[in-house]
């Protein structure tokens, strides 16, 4: 998820227009060692960006608002320069397999579709074709550092696990229990005819049975993103852990009773029937959300992207430190 943002707000900064670019007479606006940055592919590059800015700023400020924008772009079109000079001396390029594949884990990490994250691109004033070329630096910048650090860069075994403890595990406080939820609802219906009722006993048998279920031993937290029909059930029933002061009445009375590890009996709240697992209710037990093995590799990724994001930041300094630059 952190690379797909960083691709959008690098975007949002690379996309903006002037009201008539073919009235502008070119010239350079910055050289870079020996390549020059012209208006030309300050405005084309910004394109986008700059239009929103003319249709959104006063007539006004809009001149100042414009020079700010493509300053802004020049700055970053300089870091492209750079990359892509370094990349030639290492030899390093990128194909168009490695930016399809790339795209292709950011659909999955997203869990979207190429229609749904087109869509979220059109607001953007953003092209397919424009976002897969900014992907294609953002990899082409990833192997550059990779070239750079492949022997440096360690993340231990001991980061990894202190970020388990801190984003999937979770501590009992005092007067707090640990709770898993499962709701079905039901929606209000013509008393006079009795099908409020009707649809107050469909409710009910439904969540007699996904309880059944979980009573059977079946997985609560995949029933939950399966039947669940509360907000919860995304992610697992999960609440936390929830303080005795912070429950109702009825299902307090239902925590209570219940020892942990086991399912309470079903309340009834005034839109539908809501049953829990009680994970525990022991203050001072860490509880873990999920097993770590199974994101071990997903925070080695996390920690590492981040290491390599921040070394970028760090090496990009020192490249344009070395190189001759000059804005005109």
């Amino acid at each position: 998820m952190r690379i797909f943002i960083r691709i959008l707000c690098l975007s949002s900064l690379l996309f903006l227009p002037v009201a008539a670019p073919a009235d502008v007479v070119d010239r350079v606006v910055a050289v870079v060692n020996d390549e020059v940055i012209t208006l030309s592919e300050v405005n084309e590059e910004g394109k986008a960006l700059l239009q929103r800015v003319a249709e959104n700023v006063s007539a006004a400020e809009l001149p100042d608002a414009l020079q700010q924008v493509r300053q802004t772009m020049i700055e970053k079109l300089i870091e492209k320069k750079i990359m892509l000079q370094e990349a030639g001396k290492a030899n390093i390029t990128v194909s168009d397999e490695e930016v399809n594949a790339a795209f292709e884990r950011i659909l999955a990490r997203n869990n979207t579709t190429p229609v749904q994250f087109r869509a979220q691109l059109a607001p953007m004033g953003m092209t397919e074709e424009q976002f897969l070329e900014n992907l294609r630096d953002q990899v082409l910048s990833s192997k550059l550092v990779n070239y750079e650090i492949r022997s440096k860069l360690i993340i231990s075994e001991n980061r990894i696990i202190d970020y388990y403890d801190t984003h999937y595990t979770e501590r009992v406080g005092e007067g707090g229990y640990y709770i898993l939820q499962i709701g079905v609802s039901f929606e209000e219906g013509d008393k006079e005819t009795g099908d409020q009722q009707v649809r107050r006993q469909q409710a009910r048998a439904r969540a007699e049975h996904i309880r059944s279920l979980a009573l059977a031993g079946e997985d609560f937290r995949d029933l939950a993103r399966q039947y669940s029909e509360l907000p919860s059930g995304v992610d697992g029933g999960d609440l936390g852990v929830v303080r005795k002061e912070d429950m109702s009445s009825s299902m307090l009375e239902a925590i209570l009773k219940t020892k942990p590890g086991s399912v309470t009996d079903i309340i009834e709240t005034p839109s539908g029937f809501q049953f829990f697992k009680v994970l525990s209710s022991q203050e001072g037990q860490i509880i873990t959300k999920v097993p770590f093995e199974s994101v071990r590799d997903e925070i080695y990724d996390t920690l590492y992207q981040q290491e390599v994001e921040a070394y970028f930041e760090d090496w990009m300094k020192k490249k344009k430190s070395q190189a001759y630059i000059k804005i005109l």
